[in-house]
Formats: structure tokens, sequence, C-alpha cells
């Protein structure tokens, strides 16, 4: 009998060293994950970090992440960089931050397929909006008691289910993913012009620095547009400033959907914007500051019942690593470009 005992004694203990380390090394690699989520403050870089993160671990071939745009948004919305869904590019996918569906989540924090969850809130928009797009799990992101943003997680490489311990694993991942996402939210509005949504002048200041050193690094063009809205000062004194106001907003709108998402654009003072061009020569920089000139003279710029005809004048220079020691000078001479714009009649694009 004592012969007995011994044996599973030695059966037994390497199972439980085995279990002792899988969580010491699933420990290690939470660290190293919660190390690379801190890394960036760049929501696109992050929500592209945290797919790839659960889709390395997890071996899934589809993955996504429903987020508030904004921090007084009432809408989650599925981020534009979810991975191996086929989904309807025209059709925005949202679930309302007041459904039953979100209040259920930020009381029940665990993971749930959507056969689940039809049965616990049937009939709810939010489960329908999830049904169309076909996640096998669905991972709350949970910050500070509130419901920070839905990872939905496709099938995987070997059709294996989701066992207990990878679904804990997996709402370890949404929790340190809901910290980096709440400081990245943060850090946007502490450099995000509110009226505009462009950065504000002095996250400018430090990405064209940024940049300058990137350039000389990396050898590659950088080029800067400053712009100005054509006698802005007439609006607000014909119309009003909430008239003033609606010019602002549409023509930083252009502006953003106008450039690339590495490119900064930004509100440098009043009505007078700017855009840092990372990797643009100076050719390429014109062709879209002509872009965005054209554009904003024929939006159909609305205020009220009254259409306002809004124009901009443009200026475009380069970056020379030999004779830009600083921001000061590249932004000097996209000025003077700016300056020469205003001079020869408005409404046109002229550089240096």
């Amino acid at each position: 009998m004592d012969d007995i005992k011994d044996f599973d004694i030695e059966i037994k203990m390497p199972v439980e060293i085995e279990q002792y380390e899988r969580k010491i090394y699933d420990l290690k690699q939470l660290i190293e994950i919660g190390k690379g989520l801190n890394s960036t403050l760049d929501s696109n870089v992050l929500i592209e970090s945290i797919l790839l993160t659960c889709m390395g671990h997890m071996r899934l071939l589809k993955a996504g992440i429903f987020l508030k745009k904004g921090i007084d948004e009432n809408v989650y919305i599925l981020h534009r960089n979810y991975k191996g869904f086929e989904l309807d590019h025209a059709i925005e996918y949202e679930i309302v931050s007041d459904s039953r569906f979100v209040k259920f989540l930020e009381g029940n924090f665990r993971c749930y397929g959507p056969e689940e969850l039809e049965k616990v809130i049937p009939g709810d928009p939010a489960v329908k909006t999830l049904k169309v797009i076909g996640p096998t799990l669905i991972v709350p992101l949970k910050g500070k008691g509130k419901l920070n943003g839905i990872i939905i997680l496709g099938e995987r490489i070997n059709n294996a289910p989701f066992t207990e311990s990878e679904k804990e694993y997996l709402l370890n991942i949404a929790s340190l993913a809901g910290i980096s996402i709440q400081n990245a939210s943060l850090y946007e509005m502490a450099t995000t012009d509110m009226m505009t949504h462009l950065k504000i002048h002095h996250f400018f200041q430090a990405a064209l620095v940024e940049e300058r050193e990137k350039a000389i690094r990396q050898k590659t063009p950088l080029s800067l547009i400053m712009i100005d809205i054509d006698h802005f000062k007439k609006f607000n004194d014909t119309y009003g400033h909430t008239c003033g106001d609606v010019v602002l907003i549409n023509v930083a709108q252009i502006v953003m959907s106008s450039v690339r998402q590495i490119d900064v654009a930004a509100r440098y003072g009043g009505e007078e914007f700017s855009v840092i061009l990372p990797g643009t020569s100076l050719e390429s920089a014109l062709v879209v500051a002509e872009r965005i000139r054209k554009s904003v003279e024929e939006a159909k710029i609305m205020c009220g019942d009254i259409r306002l005809g809004v124009k901009i004048s443009l200026g475009v220079t380069q970056f020379i690593p030999d004779a830009d020691r600083d921001n000061k000078s590249i932004v000097e001479r996209a000025d003077r470009a700016l300056y020469n714009s205003k001079t020869n009649g408005r409404n046109r694009v002229s550089f240096l």
C-alpha cells in the first residue's frame, strides 16, 4: 500500500509543476503584453497591437474592436482596423451605449458566445448587430467600472473551442487593453482641439521636431502646408460667430479627409491650419494642397439656410536639412509662401 501511495505522489508532482510553470509563463506573457500596449499613445497603433496580440496568442483568423469615437459619444463603433471579417464597408456597425447589452457586460465581466448572449438578452439590437458580423467570442473591455470597448473574435485556425483558462487569459489581456485605451483617449483629448478635432499647436510643434529628426535620420523628404481661410472675419461680422465656427469645423474636416493617417493636421491658431507631410516631396505636397483648396472651394458649407462661399489660401515648402535647424525656419518659409497666395489674389497655392 505504501508503494502505491508513493507512486501516486510521483505521478501528481510533475503535473502540478507543469501547471505552475504554465501560470508563470502566462504571467510573463501578460507583463510583456502590458509593456507593449503601454508603449504607445497613438490610438490606431494601439488598436492594431490589441487585435494582433489576441490573434497571435489565440491563433485566430478574425478579430475586431468596438470603441467610442470620443469620451462624450454614446455609441460604440466597429473600428476600421478589424481583421478577417467580411463586412459591408458602406455600413457603420454600431452599438448604443445605453443598450441592455452594454449594461449587461458592465455588470457581468466575462467572455460570451453570441448564442449565450441571445439567450440572456433576446431581441437586443446590439446582439443582432453582432450576429450579422459573426464573431465566435465577445470580450468586454472595462475600466473604472465602465465599458471602454468590446473585442470580437472569430474562429480559430484549428477550429478548437476556447477553454475556460483561455477565456480568463483573454479577460486579462482585455483589462490591460482597457487601461491602455483609456490612457490613449485622455492623451487624445489633451492634444486635440475640441472644436475642429485637429491637433493643437503644441502637438504640431513637437511633431514637427520629431519628423525633422526622422527625415534627417532616414534621408526622406518632409513637407509642410500652411492654410488660412480667406476673409474669415467677414463670416463672423456678417453672419455671426456661430457661422464662423461652422466654417472652421467644415474646413478642418476637409483637411483631415484629404491627408493620410501618418500626416499631422493641426489648428495652428485662429483660422490658420497646418499639415505636416512625412516622406513627401514638394511636388507631391503641392498636389495635396491643391486638392484641399479645390475641395474647400467646391464644398457646400451651410449655416442655416445660407450657403457660405468659403475659400482658402495655402503656402507649401519642403524641409531643407542644412538650412532648417529649428521649426521656426521651415514654418516661416511656409508662412511666406502663404502670404504670397494672399497678396496674389487669394484662393491659391504658392510655394517657396
